[in-house]
């Protein structure tokens, strides 16, 4: 089982990285301390960006059609606010699942539509403030009790662990969007997590039936050393490769031509063709970048440091139209309920898919964490993939 302290700590860690990058921007309020101490102290904490000269501020476009950056800030307040009212207002929440049912192909571009249109200032302190009250509230939440969302529940580690995959993919979209690399952190175990929990989920998304027998996947970790490993052994199918690449495959965030990714077998060559650590439809995804399929697995020989895979910015970077929550992009954004006809190329749903399949009800919860069954390698649960964040 994850444990909340940790996951809690990783989640501020996530947003303050982020909040760093976005305080900073042109029509923007100059950097400042962001809620809940310096990250340093936080498992998988520091700058975890190398920074180019920003290039657009608050409105410049990112690779979902339609949304700036000002849209993907207030989508992820708008998400943790929701997340908040979970746990706080169960009723209310209630009534906000009605809302998004009525309208599943509109809502979340209506939730962060408000947000997006206010003063950078105020926006950025306004998701100051709810990521703040999001820990606060998470860190409360009774042992053993579940917390609603949408046509699911889950607890309040497996909500952080949701928030913390949809904040750190709504800022690679962020960087993208201000040509920024971003280096990886630990913090990228959670996400990876998912999205290797997520393999039977994203079999069924595309209706498909998963494979009987479990996957062995060994990322190496962003140190470049460590070797993360999920699945048995001696299993005939096996992924290798960065757990950045990982990541931002789940996520829907890169190409796989794009990334340093490997496949021993079919059914594991197969599975990186449609994996996704978000619920709801696949979408269409971001268009490769280069032609071909890497050979090496991020050992350094392609020109890239072991662990730190084929980031954005790295030269073979997300393509246009990748997701990244957004009206038109290829992936749904964050919470868009399955059927809801966009086109997304976005953020990783709000609620990770639950390594069981689709969330009942077909919806696509903003922001959600993953379900808490158990992963397939017997690990703690984690979030499972379902909407983009």
């Amino acid at each position: 089982m994850a444990d909340p302290v940790e996951v809690l700590a990783d989640l501020r860690a996530e947003g303050e990285d982020l909040d760093r990058l976005v305080s900073g921007l042109p029509d923007g309020p100059a950097a400042v301390g962001a809620p809940g101490g310096a990250p340093g102290g936080a498992p998988g904490g520091g700058d975890a960006r190398t920074v180019a000269p920003a290039a657009g501020g608050w409105a410049a476009p990112t690779p979902a059609p339609g949304w700036t950056v000002a849209h993907q800030i207030a989508h992820l307040t708008w998400t943790d606010e929701r997340a908040v009212q979970s746990a706080t207002d169960p009723e209310g929440f209630a009534e906000e699942v009605r809302r998004a049912a009525a309208s599943p192909g509109t809502f979340v571009d209506e939730g962060a539509a408000g947000p997006a249109a206010l003063a950078p200032g105020v926006l950025l302190a306004r998701w100051r403030e709810g990521r703040a009250t999001l820990l606060r509230v998470l860190a409360a939440v009774p042992p053993g009790a579940r917390l609603p969302w949408y046509g699911t529940s889950m607890s309040a580690a497996s909500m952080a662990t949701g928030r913390l995959m949809e904040t750190w993919a709504h800022g690679e979209d962020i960087a993208d969007a201000l040509g920024v690399r971003r280096l990886p952190t630990v913090r990228l175990r959670h996400v990876a997590r998912i999205g290797v929990r997520a393999r039977d989920y994203a079999y069924a998304a595309h209706g498909l039936t998963p494979p009987a027998e479990e996957f062995r996947v060994e990322l190496l970790a962003p140190d470049g050393r460590t070797l993360w490993t999920y699945g048995p052994k001696d299993a005939a199918q096996r992924v290798t490769g960065p757990a950045l690449d990982f990541c931002l495959l789940a996520t829907r965030r890169a190409h796989r031509h794009d990334l340093a990714l490997r496949a021993h077998g079919p059914d594991a060559d197969r599975w990186l063709d449609i994996a996704q650590a978000f619920a709801g439809p696949p979408g269409a995804g971001r268009n490769p970048r280069r032609a071909g399929r890497p050979e090496k697995a991020g050992d350094g020989s392609d020109g890239f440091p072991p662990g730190a895979g084929r980031g954005p910015g790295a030269g073979g970077g997300h393509g246009d139209g990748g997701p990244g929550p957004g009206p038109g992009s290829g992936g749904a954004p964050a919470g868009t309920p399955p059927g809801a006809g966009r086109d997304r190329a976005g953020p990783p749903s709000e609620r990770p898919a639950s390594a069981g399949g689709p969330a009942p009800g077909g919806g696509r919860p903003p922001g959600a964490a993953p379900a808490d069954s158990a992963p397939a390698d017997g690990g703690c649960p984690g979030p499972t993939p379902g909407t983009p964040s």
